[in-house]
């Protein structure tokens, strides 16, 4: 079946309720599709010891190493997948993709991370070091930064003892499948 419109002020309740039939079923295999993403940042960009997936890896073996939560956890092995496509603001890529899944405090320290992770170079670039400070009134600013501290900063060691993809594979499948609790639907009832 397809649909016989070409504008959606034309559909028809029963067309909109397949074509969401449809899309759920594509949307059923999106963790395999961000994992393939995330594969992507498996290239040799120069000057680093290890690569951005290699880094993505560790981030998330050290807030599990750490205890974090899984949707923690996640969110430390997806932080950067936006670094690819959205090179300038690739926090908020991150964010975007974690949104439905993830509670507001970890949605929110993936959003701003890049400007919390600056503290440790900007002032060598000619930056403010302390941009971050902006954010001082949020209540989710010392978690900020303990994930760039503790989470993102450090994992650049070729060294460390690093999980593979594989291990994180069944966290995001629990996270992305519970998307209901954090997922906002713009679906009117009547």
């Amino acid at each position: 079946m397809q649909i016989n419109w070409i504008r959606m002020e034309d559909g028809t309740k029963e067309e909109f309720a397949y074509l969401m039939e449809l899309e759920e079923k594509f949307n059923a295999n999106l963790v395999d599709r961000v994992m393939a993403h995330l594969k992507m940042l498996d290239v040799d960009w120069g000057g680093y010891k290890i690569n951005r997936y290699q880094h993505c890896l560790q981030s998330a073996t050290r807030a599990y190493n750490d205890g974090a939560d899984e949707e923690m956890v996640v969110a430390a092995l997806l932080h950067d997948i936006g670094d690819m496509l959205a090179p300038y603001n690739h926090g908020e890529l991150a964010a975007a993709i974690l949104k439905p899944f993830v509670s507001e405090r970890v949605h929110w320290i993936v959003a701003n991370h890049c400007i919390f992770q600056g503290y440790y170079y900007n002032h060598y670039l000619g930056g403010d070091r302390y941009a971050r400070d902006r954010f001082k009134e949020s209540p989710w600013y010392d978690d900020c930064v303990y994930f760039c501290h503790t989470y993102d900063q450090v994992a650049f060691d070729p060294e460390y003892d690093t999980k593979p993809l594989e291990f994180f594979e069944p966290m995001m499948r629990r996270l992305f499948e519970g998307k209901s609790e954090h997922l906002e639907l713009n679906l009117d009832p009547a």
